[in-house]
């Protein structure tokens, strides 16, 4: 699930960590996410992994109070680190970058790219998976990381995730079933 919308969103600034603006969900945010709780519940979801990060904190402390289930906050789950960009406006950072290509080869000073980003979420999922087979797992996260996971899951390549980029980027307050465990 991706955090509600949080004043980032609205406002069109990169952050990530550390945090340097507060960047809390909005009143739209918390809507977004108070409108999936009967769904969620639905799901019969046994753990909640969360980045740190305010915006996410905030969205899986609701979902926790609504589902009666603790959160585990991992940092492996955090936004990709956009270095020099952090609390600019997204276009500057987006701008940064020629094609959305080189978003997986070139790093902005102090940031990450999406190698790495990959690298994160991978190490995350093959610990979870090894750790909590058979189990229903709510993993509230952020835009670029969720893409990241999703792709990876599906075992996309990095030209093929660039291609399939807006298919995968969930929307503010959004959910998508992943997968089922594999071997």
């Amino acid at each position: 699930m991706r955090h509600g919308e949080a004043l980032s969103n609205r406002e069109r600034f990169v952050s990530c960590w550390p945090e340097k603006i507060y960047n809390p969900l909005t009143d739209k945010g918390k809507k977004e996410v108070e409108k999936l709780i009967s769904e969620l519940k639905k799901k019969k979801i046994d753990l909640i992994f969360s980045s740190d990060l305010l915006r996410t904190k905030q969205t899986a402390q609701m979902l926790s109070m609504a589902l009666m289930l603790k959160i585990n906050f991992d940092k492996r789950l955090r936004e990709i680190g956009t270095g020099i960009f952090n609390g600019k406006a997204e276009e500057d950072w987006n701008n940064f970058y020629e094609t959305n290509a080189e978003r997986f080869t070139k790093r902005p000073q102090g940031g990450e790219n999406y190698r790495d980003i990959r690298k994160r979420i991978s190490s995350f999922i093959k610990e979870i998976d090894k750790n909590h087979k058979n189990k229903n797992i709510l993993i509230v996260s952020h835009g670029c990381v969720l893409f990241s996971l999703q792709a990876f899951v599906k075992n996309l390549s990095e030209k093929e995730e660039t291609k399939q980029r807006k298919n995968l980027i969930l929307k503010t307050g959004t959910f998508k079933k992943l997968w089922t465990y594999r071997e």
